[in-house]
């Protein structure tokens, strides 16, 4: 396959290009990847609101949150150009790998969240900041990656799903994080890594999922 330059790109990106690629060739496999996709960007809206302070909301956080539940609606508004019925739910025979795809947040986010208290020392709402941050950027920097692979492949595919408008945004929410992240930390990039690499870790499982669903 061509996407991408494959040849070119990093072992661990060829192998999601991939896969994705031939999730997207069969269109039940590509609607219950889209379904997937749409159930982790609305737990990741679920999740910005579990974070969100009782009183101090900004105005990023409100934006941040409103576009997560936005891609969640677009992503599976996209499912009927696949199929002309089915996943109307997030029921477990709609995802791929289920499990993997719902603790995925879960996990990240307990594990970033000791993190802070062990290593930075936090409590109480400190604890539940410093995880939305953290896990935040991760995912965004995880997005930033996933989108346009998935993006290309649509495009070679000349397929009808796109997912243009989610990119513009992922990019925003990471340039966001940044921001917000070296108001916080000084050495910010240092806790960041920690939490990139949880989520690595938690990435791996879960495209090897993607493989088995295309097996």
């Amino acid at each position: 396959m061509a996407y991408l330059c494959l040849h070119i790109l990093p072992k661990s990106i060829m192998n999601t290009a991939q896969t994705i690629a031939a999730l997207v060739a069969n269109p039940e496999s590509h609607a219950r990847f889209l379904n997937t996709l749409s159930f982790m960007e609305n737990s990741g809206a679920r999740k910005i609101s579990k974070f969100e302070h009782k009183k101090e909301v900004s105005l990023i956080i409100l934006k941040h949150a409103a576009e997560e539940h936005r891609h969640a609606y677009y992503l599976k508004k996209q499912i009927s150009k696949l199929v002309p019925s089915g996943f109307e739910t997030y029921d477990d025979s709609f995802l791929i790998n289920p499990r993997s795809s719902r603790f995925y947040l879960d996990v990240l986010d307990l594990r970033v969240s000791q993190y802070a208290k062990k290593k930075l020392g936090l409590t109480g709402y400190d604890v539940k900041w410093a995880a939305y941050l953290l896990v935040t950027y991760a995912i965004e920097l995880r997005a930033d990656e996933l989108y346009p692979i998935y993006q290309q492949i649509l495009t070679e595919t000349k397929s009808k799903v796109q997912v243009k408008s989610i990119i513009v945004e992922e990019e925003g929410h990471l340039e966001e994080m940044i921001s917000q992240l070296k108001a916080t930390w000084p050495d910010w990039e240092q806790h960041a890594a920690v939490a990139v690499q949880i989520e690595t870790e938690l990435y791996q499982d879960w495209v090897s999922s993607l493989v088995e669903e295309v097996a």
